[in-house]
This record gives C-alpha cells, sequence and structure tokens, in this order.
C-alpha cells in the first residue's frame, strides 16, 4: 500500500499482512493456484511477451525464483537504500513472485515507486511530516513517484502496470493526485492495464476503531481495477477495505511468494492479490494481445465466480476465475468502436400528432422572373455606386479673412 504522510503525498509501503491479523490455521500452499483455476489458464496461456510493470519498493532480480525474468527500470524515490539491504525490495520482491507464479512466461519490470516499512528514508518523512514543517526535497520526490513511475512502465512497453500500494491509512490531506490521475488516464491511452490493491484498512465492525474503509488511491482512480482480497473460506479478508470502487476479488490470505533475503516466506493483504490478478491479465493478454484495457476489465467480471447476490462492495464482482478469463479472452474480437444501426421503433415516443404538411410543387417560370429581375437590380446598384464615385467640381476658394472691414463697404 502506499500511504500518505503529508499533502506533498509522501509514499510509503504498507507490507503484506502489516495490517492482516495472523490466519486461524495457515491455509494450504498454493491454494490460490487452485481456487483461482489458474492451472487450466496456463494451458492457454502462459504470458509470453507481455511484460508486468510491478510499481512496489524494488525487486530483488537476482533470486532464485525469477531466473532472467524481471529487468531492473528507474528508482523514482530513491531514498538511500541499495539492493540487498534488508529493507530494499522486501515487499516488492513478493509481488513480482506473485505474478510470475501465475504467468510463468511473462516478464517483470521493476519500477520502484515507495519505501518499504523499515526504511530509513520512511521513517525521516514520517518525522517530518509530524513535526509539520515544510517538505523536504526527498517528500517532493516521493510525492511525484507514482505518476512518473506510470508513465514511464507505459513508454517502456508495460502491457500491464500491478500497483500493490494505496493512499487508504496514513492519509492527512486529499489522497486524490492530479498528476496521477494524469498519469493513469496517459497509460490507459496507451492499451496499458492497471490494477491496484483495494486497501487493508476494512472493516464491517462499527466498533473496529483502526478500521477506516477510506477511499484509496490508485485504486479509486477512474480506469484502474481495484482488487480485493479473498480468504481460504471463500469470504472477504478481514483487513480487506470496504467500497464501491472494489472491481473484482482474488486470495490475499497465507500467500507463498519469494522475499527478497532469497527465501520464501507467507503473506497476506490486498497487496499479493493485485499482484495475482495482474499475473491472470499476463495470461489474458499473451492470448489475445488486441484486448482493450476495457475489455479485460469486462472480461474479468463477466467470468468471475460472482456471489450469489452479485455485486458486492466486500468482493467487488467476485473471485477471478482465471481459467475462465483466458478463454474468454482468446474468443474475444477486437476493440473497435464502430457505429451500430438502429434497431428500436420507427418514432421517439408517440411519432407526429398530425398528418405531414403538403405544399403544391413551385412554378419554375416564377423563379426564372424572379432571377431576371434580381439581376436588373444588381446592374442598377452597380451603376449607382459608380456615379457616386466620378469626381466633383471643386468650389472657388474662399479668400482669407482679415481683420479689416470687408472691401466694398464705407
Amino acid at each position: 500500500m502506499i500511504r500518505r504522510l503529508t499533502c506533498a503525498a509522501v509514499l510509503v509501503a504498507a507490507l503484506a499482512g502489516a495490517t492482516a491479523a495472523p490466519a486461524v490455521a495457515e491455509a494450504p500452499r498454493g491454494w490460490e493456484q487452485q481456487v483461482m483455476k489458474v492451472p487450466a489458464a496456463q494451458r492457454l496461456g502462459q504470458g509470453k511477451g507481455i511484460t508486468v510493470a510491478v510499481l512496489d519498493s524494488g525487486v530483488l532480480r537476482g533470486h532464485p525464483e525469477f531466473r532472467g525474468r524481471v529487468t531492473t527500470g528507474t528508482d523514482f524515490i530513491g531514498g538511500g537504500a541499495r539492493p540487498g539491504q534488508s529493507y530494499w525490495g522486501d515487499h516488492g520482491t513478493a509481488m513480482a513472485s506473485s505474478v510470475l507464479r501465475v504467468a510463468p512466461q511473462a516478464k517483470v519490470l521493476d519500477v520502484r515507486v515507495l519505501w518499504d516499512k523499515e526504511d530509513p528514508a520512511r521513517k525521516r518523512a514520517e518525522a517530518a511530516a509530524e513535526s509539520g514543517g515544510p517538505a523536504d526535497e526527498q517528500s517532493m520526490k516521493a510525492s511525484t513517484a507514482l505518476a512518473k513511475g506510470i508513465r514511464y512502465a507505459a513508454d517502456k512497453g508495460a502491457r500491464v502496470i500491478s500497483m500493490s500500494l494505496g493512499s487508504d491509512e496514513w492519509s492527512l490531506g486529499s489522497d486524490y493526485d492530479e498528476l496521477t490521475a494524469s498519469a493513469v488516464d496517459y497509460a490507459l491511452g496507451k492499451g496499458v492495464v492497471l490494477l491496484a490493491s483495494a486497501g487493508n484498512g476494512g472493516s464491517t465492525d462499527p466498533l473496529e476503531t483502526d478500521a477506516n474503509n477510506t477511499v484509496s488511491y490508485p485504486a479509486a482512480y477512474p480506469g484502474v481495477i481495484a482488487v480485493a482480497a479473498m480468504g481460504p473460506d471463500g469470504a472477504r479478508a478481514e483487513f480487506s477495505q470496504v467500497h464501491t470502487y472494489n472491481t473484482i476479488a482474488a486470495p490475499g490470505v497465507d500467500i507463498y511468494a519469494a522475499d527478497n533475503g532469497g527465501g520464501y516466506r507467507m503473506g497476506d493483504g490486498t497487496s499479493p492479490a493485485c499482484a495475482l490478478a495482474a499475473g491472470t491479465v499476463a495470461l489474458m493478454l499473451s492470448r489475445n494481445p488486441g484486448l482493450t484495457p476495457r475489455q479485460v476489465r469486462d472480461i474479468l467480471v463477466r467470468t468471475a465466480q460472482q456471489p450469489p447476490s452479485g455485486y458486492t462492495v466486500h468482493l467487488g464482482f467476485g473471485l477471478i476465475d482465471a481459467g475462465a478469463a483466458v478463454k474468454a479472452a482468446g474468443a474475444a474480437g477486437d476493440g473497435r468502436t464502430e457505429a451500430a444501426p438502429y434497431k428500436g421503433e420507427k418514432f421517439f415516443g408517440d411519432g407526429p400528432v398530425a398528418p405531414p404538411t403538403t405544399h403544391p410543387e413551385i412554378d419554375m417560370s416564377y423563379v426564372g422572373i424572379g432571377g431576371a429581375a434580381a439581376g436588373v437590380g444588381l446592374l442598377f446598384l452597380v451603376g449607382a455606386a459608380l456615379i457616386m464615385r466620378r469626381p466633383r467640381a471643386r468650389p472657388a476658394p474662399t479668400p482669407p479673412y482679415t481683420h479689416g472691414p470687408p472691401m466694398g463697404r464705407v
């Protein structure tokens, strides 16, 4: 998650599981693959030729999990952390792992736009925000990192942008950011599918004072697919944000993934749910590269394992069915917009209230007479104009007035 610390929108990471309560019993490893029907989807597509940009805290490219499938892009947030340190790439490495486990032949573009939980740069930004002083240079850089990262990923050819981050938990001001909104529009215009985690501040208990269910960006930006988290029991994970921007759901509890120390661990959150959804979209696009962002969203919604009541603010349109989504993607046509013929009634409403008015045909002889008269009139006007322009005789000049009496008077 991205959490906003100041009105300058300082971006920080909320790690998978940062706000989630421990699971009562650990779910079977890889359970998410089965409930999402990933094996069936992988028989139709593997993600080949598709680049997924993981906008996060960095990805440990040398992890044995990745085997050359990760490219390191630009670090837009900085702060001094470097690969190999415990507070670099903790969250991002896990997210890249979840993407590639769904789409094993896809490529990941690592774009660093936020800090991990223990990053000293994050702690300095928090302290600066609490002091109430002006934002420093590092905080100002962080405030534009996400917008720059989105544009960069789109320009580098990413077809999918996965954003396991959000502004829902530590906001002190408005979370909506014009630069990021504009970047989202830019990426959509280039045909990029954007997904974001719904947020980890969710609860349905009115006495749960730590939960807020506030609007979280970038999940709430128009055009972004917001992903909620589901538990092994098929219900909303207790931390998953409850809001009307939720589009779809994916598993988000006990997700086994790579870590930045070279090993593996379990994690919870809407973050891995987003990454799993992004991997599914990569499979869909490898099956049909011509899909538009709107087509991808519509297919995910149409093929989802929907709750009995249909859409809910808890899980959106339901759990992703990767097998059905990839199959539907392969059968979809192109996304060109064409005019459709009108097939409704002849009239809107009851139609005319009286028969149409009819007129006799025009006598063309009158048209000819009128035209001749107009021509004659035009000639008279031209002649009058020429006469008016002829030079007129000038009167004799008047002698200048003198102070003496007029001549001829006594």
